[in-house]
């Protein structure tokens, strides 16, 4: 016997995972990269937590199908900010039961919990989930954290999984979760929090603003995440690294809409600037870059911008570009 779980990396989805693998069950955790989980990179996390309970990681990159079916047109709309809670969780559902026949396996599971989150965790929500990420009559999805208090599904029927065995968990407290962890020895979990940065309120700002003035691709979703971000007079966008950390991510991304800006010599920042920048547009940009550098007033620097030297003096501080500040 196989399922598939919805994986998260947090602890809830842990957890199920753990109450299903100690019946004797083989569990695939299947994460979906949606581009917008976190900030950071999760692998290693996520390979760490399937390593301690027995669980074979897959990760789907689903960028593209979720700009394309979700983010912009969810059929129960969105939370207190850029976030389709019900519409996502389907989509992943439906996902992960496309790999059902592949895997082998018989049904899928997930780390939800009756009422913890007050939009997608609602009774009424969690069987919206269910009808978007599967066909009625399949009634294959089990969430062993709350599955006493929902109506009995066919994996447990048939008696694939043990519904005696599986809990009753309701509400926001994480006391029963955070005692589980424990008697099983869990080791370095996700605190509770929900890392999607659709859910934070600056992270949905800055989308919110950048989709008034361009179209939003997969590879556009990582510049949002770091940096600070300038929207100069002509309509470019701007993004200022703001410690060595940010500029060594910003270094990394490929973004073909950008060119990468960074003066020579002396500590600065790292930037990204749309690539159809006007001549007015990149100006302002060498000036925003010499006013976060460490550098001196009616000083000239040597700035390379796209592999290109050029040279500006430094002539305006950077409370001059607040107005411009997404």
């Amino acid at each position: 016997m196989r399922a598939l779980a919805l994986f998260s990396g947090g602890l809830d989805s842990v957890l199920a995972m753990k109450l299903v693998i100690d019946q004797g069950i083989e569990v695939v955790a299947v994460h979906i990269d949606t581009g917008f989980g976190s900030t950071n990179d999760k692998t290693k996390h996520l390979e760490n937590m399937c390593q301690q309970i027995g669980a074979t990681l897959q990760v789907l990159n689903l960028k593209d199908e979720f700009l394309n079916e979700v983010l912009f047109e969810p059929k129960y709309g969105y939370g207190k900010n850029f976030n389709p809670c019900i519409d996502c969780h389907g989509f992943m559902f439906r996902y992960t039961g496309k790999l059902l026949q592949k895997y082998e396996a018989n049904f899928m599971i997930s780390g939800e919990v009756v009422g913890q989150r007050p939009m997608s965790q609602r009774r009424e929500a969690l069987g919206q989930v269910a009808s978007l990420g599967q066909n009625e009559e399949d009634d294959l999805i089990v969430r062993p954290l709350s599955a006493k208090l929902l109506p009995i599904t066919k994996p447990e029927t048939l008696g694939w999984i043990d519904r005696d065995r599986l809990l009753d968990i309701e509400g926001r407290s994480r006391a029963r979760q955070l005692q589980m962890a424990k008697d099983i020895g869990l080791e370095d979990f996700e605190a509770p929090g929900g890392g999607c940065l659709l859910t934070d309120i600056s992270f949905s700002q800055r989308l919110s603003e950048f989709i008034k003035f361009d179209k939003l691709d997969a590879d556009d979703i990582a510049t949002i995440k770091h940096g600070r971000h300038f929207r100069l007079p002509d309509g470019a966008k701007l993004i200022v690294g703001r410690n060595q950390e940010e500029n060594e991510k910003l270094a990394s991304i490929t973004n073909t809409n950008y060119i990468n800006l960074s003066i020579q010599n002396i500590p600065g920042p790292y930037c990204l600037l749309q690539k159809d920048a006007s001549n007015s547009d990149a100006t302002y940009a060498m000036d925003i870059l010499l006013s976060y550098a460490k550098t001196t007033m009616g000083v000239s620097y040597d700035i390379l911008i796209d592999g290109k030297l050029h040279q500006q003096t430094k002539t305006k501080d950077k409370q001059e570009f607040v107005e411009f500040f997404v």
